[in-house]
């Protein structure tokens, strides 16, 4: 999806630039994909799941967001040395506006839910956290305290049962990516002050966001945080003004020939 976005915009910029996806497999070659980001040529990379963790730790200079979460999903080459940032964090809170949420249901505890975790600090009663890897979760835990938020884990069974209670949902997982993929939280009612922030974008309406609009509850769905984060590249890539624009338009076009 990325290069579809962001080769048009480097186009219609002038920009000799490519955007060129790289598949990294978890268990891959971190320390190659090191040595190939630093190479001459390269000018950043967007980092996915399940890689953001590594890229905070690979970072040789880190913002603040990616000090705090964690987790990095952009690396910007600097000469000989990888700058690490987290446009997740900017785009949460550019869509969440700062509204506060009496009790947020985090399913998944990886780069996404820790982005999630910094970006509602401060605007928040309870967290739960609910993942099927329940190191990651603990791991989740452990900074949410940190940060001195009122937090808890949860079995993936009661991360469902709470979702009825939840003024915020956010689906940091996979699911939904396949069309035969059922709500992140199951089949269970929403509250009805609920937001469901869902980080999966695919060419299919995905069942959380299918289900939750069904209720009636606003929905943030993968497309609208893929746009987010992107604007939040613009000036770290040293782009101009209109690229904001153009990256608003691309992605419009292509959602609409999904």
């Amino acid at each position: 999806m990325s290069p579809r976005l962001w080769n048009p915009v480097f186009q219609e910029l002038g920009l000799e630039w490519t955007y060129d996806a790289w598949d990294v497999p978890a268990g891959g070659d971190l320390d190659e994909v090191r040595r190939r980001l630093l190479a001459p040529g390269i000018v950043a990379a967007n980092v996915t799941m399940p890689h953001k963790h590594w890229a905070a730790e690979t970072a040789d200079e880190a913002t603040d967001p990616v000090l705090l979460s964690g987790a990095c999903n952009l690396l910007v080459r600097k000469g000989t040395r990888l700058v690490g940032h987290n446009t997740d964090i900017s785009a949460l809170t550019a869509l969440l506006g700062g509204q506060y949420q009496r009790h947020a249901l985090l399913l998944g505890a990886g780069g996404a839910a820790r982005a999630a975790m910094i970006a509602l600090e401060g605007h928040l009663g309870t967290v739960s956290i609910t993942d099927r890897d329940l190191h990651a979760a603990a791991e989740l835990l452990d900074l949410a305290r940190e940060r001195g938020m009122d937090a808890r884990t949860v079995s993936w069974q009661q991360g469902q049962e709470l979702s009825a209670d939840a003024s915020l949902i956010v689906n940091a997982t996979p699911i939904g990516k396949s069309m035969s993929d059922g709500p992140a939280w199951g089949d269970g009612p929403l509250a009805p002050d609920a937001v469901v922030y869902d980080f999966v974008y695919a060419r299919h309406t995905t069942a959380s966001v299918a289900r939750a609009r069904g209720m009636g509850v606003r929905c943030i769905d993968g497309w609208e945080h893929l746009r987010e984060q992107a604007v939040a590249m613009v000036p770290l890539l040293g782009l101009d003004g209109q690229s904001g624009r153009l990256l608003k338009e691309t992605l419009e076009r292509i959602r609409a020939a999904s």
